[in-house]
């Protein structure tokens, strides 16, 4: 055998050889949740679901990333209402306010106590100049909720005085209306809309 011939076979030799030397635990690569050589302290059971890994992503401000981990939500879970009214939530942030109008009424047709869903598509209403219709919604929200969210109480509060007074909401101060998201009577502030939504 050629000198040249030799030096290619040898690499190829190692990789058909080397499966078989793998120690017991392991496999393609990967360390079996048995081997005792396995790094300890880690799970390995749970995956994060995509409604969390969005709800993280709306958080740190990726809300594109966010509505595609909302949408692998959705195939997941289903079209829960939790998983709708965050895809309105996202779809609010990115300025889509006809598509997050849209998710948030599919969410409240699935479970029209949804309180999440009230509050944003209150917001909704209130970036399309509709603070009338937004105000009714707060109002529901807030009654479904028993009043305990501060964040609803205050949405509701700008969005009576701005029916009261239009030229309340020139302030950029007025108009930080907040997003909730998750479960009854677990709310948590996702912040103001992004100013260029403004």
């Amino acid at each position: 055998m050629s000198p040249a011939r030799a030096a290619l076979l040898i690499p190829l030799l190692a990789v058909a050889v080397l499966p078989g030397c793998l120690p017991s635990g392991l496999s393609g690569g990967r360390i079996a949740a048995t081997d005792p050589t396995a790094p300890t302290g880690v799970d390995r059971g749970e995956a994060v679901d995509g409604l969390t890994v969005g709800h993280r992503l709306m958080e740190a401000g990726e809300y594109e990333l966010a509505l595609r981990a909302y949408y692998r939500a959705a195939a997941e879970q289903g079209p829960t209402a939790d998983v709708m009214s965050a895809i309105g939530s996202a779809d609010l942030r990115l300025g889509r306010l006809g598509q997050a109008e849209q998710m948030l009424r599919r969410a409240l047709d699935m479970d029209d106590r949804f309180v999440p869903a009230w509050n944003n598509l209150g917001v909704v209403l209130m970036e399309q100049g509709e603070p009338a219709e937004a105000s009714r919604v707060f109002q529901t929200a807030y009654a479904l909720d028993n009043g305990n969210s501060d964040q609803i109480r205050e949405n509701l509060r700008l969005a009576l005085a701005r029916i009261e007074n239009p030229a309340y909401t020139e302030n950029k101060e007025t108009t930080d209306y907040k997003l909730v998201r998750r479960g009854y009577g677990e709310y948590l502030l996702l912040g103001p809309p992004p100013e260029a939504e403004l």
